[in-house]
């Protein structure tokens, strides 16, 4: 069992229809027909939403989305519309609210890989392959792959863990064209956040895209190149062969795998309250990811 310890309720707004609740955000329709996206303060980890909120998280999530979307404009078109706040919305909701254009989503997690960790890294290690995608000998965890790979994974509910799929299952649920579509685009803006990002000292290890259609224009949804949806890795202390540190939410991950939480997460028992110094550790991870990639100060 996993999902969320505590389930918030959704704030109701007049004129907004609620529509889901997710890992971190909360998902609107207005009376246009257009979407409603607020990032919450939420955080997960090991498939649980947890109890204890990172300040200021969701604010960093939309800030550093809107200004990826900017840098990618000329690869890939964005859902956004607007960051004006609906009438009658709460005060909390700015900073962190995109009003969106409702997509035909696909329902394929697109995920690039420039370099081995995570999922990937266990499967090389079983089968020297990604996704079924071949890999050469040698790599370890961390090392740089000859060239990026698409690897792309299902789009799992709150509590449930995304699957990786090889690229012939994707054929299958989306047809031959969308799926070249997919892989292209993923690369492409993949390519173009990889060296923007290094250019700024950071190592875009991998990331995962969202995309819809607005008639028959692929889109960029949801979040982008973000450190929830990234691993993003100090470039001056990169060693493959070891872990590295990132800019996310590992501070949160340690603590609770650490005899310090008393958790076992093999027991399907809620993780518990995250400490005071943790929160603060992870939110400065954070802000030193916004800070580094976009130069502005938070």
């Amino acid at each position: 069992m996993s999902g969320f310890v505590e389930k918030p309720e959704p704030p109701q707004v007049p004129g907004l229809v609620h529509l889901h609740t997710g890992k971190v955000r909360d998902l609107y329709r207005d009376g246009a027909g257009d979407l409603v996206m607020v990032a919450s303060d939420r955080i997960s980890a090991y498939d649980w939403v947890l109890p204890t909120e990172i300040p200021d998280k969701g604010r960093v999530l939309t800030r550093l989305s809107l200004w990826w979307f900017d840098q990618l404009a000329d690869l890939a078109p964005n859902h956004v519309l607007s960051t004006e706040l609906p009438e009658g919305a709460p005060a909390d909701w700015v900073g962190r609210t995109l009003v969106c254009k409702s997509l035909r989503m696909v329902p394929v997690e697109c995920v690039a890989r420039g370099y081995l960790a995570g999922s990937g890294l266990t499967e090389y290690r079983l089968s020297r392959t990604v996704c079924g995608l071949p890999l050469p000998e040698g790599l370890g965890d961390g090392s740089e792959l000859p060239e990026p790979i698409f690897t792309p994974a299902t789009k799992a509910a709150v509590g449930d863990h995304d699957e990786n799929v090889s690229y012939e299952e994707v054929v299958r649920q989306v047809g031959a064209e969308t799926a070249a579509e997919l892989r292209r685009t993923t690369l492409d803006v993949y390519g173009r956040a990889r060296d923007i990002a290094r250019e700024r000292g950071i190592v875009l290890a991998d990331t995962k895209f969202e995309f819809g259609f607005d008639g028959e224009t692929l889109t960029l949804a949801d979040e982008v190149l973000t450190p929830d949806s990234s691993r993003f890795w100090p470039a001056g202390t990169w060693e493959p062969g070891r872990a590295q540190p990132s800019y996310d939410k590992q501070f949160v991950r340690d603590w609770l795998t650490s005899p310090a939480s008393g958790w076992d997460r093999a027991a399907e028992q809620p993780p518990p309250p995250l400490p005071e110094e943790i929160v603060a550790a992870t939110r400065a991870k954070y802000l030193e990811a916004y800070e580094r990639l976009t130069g502005e100060r938070w």
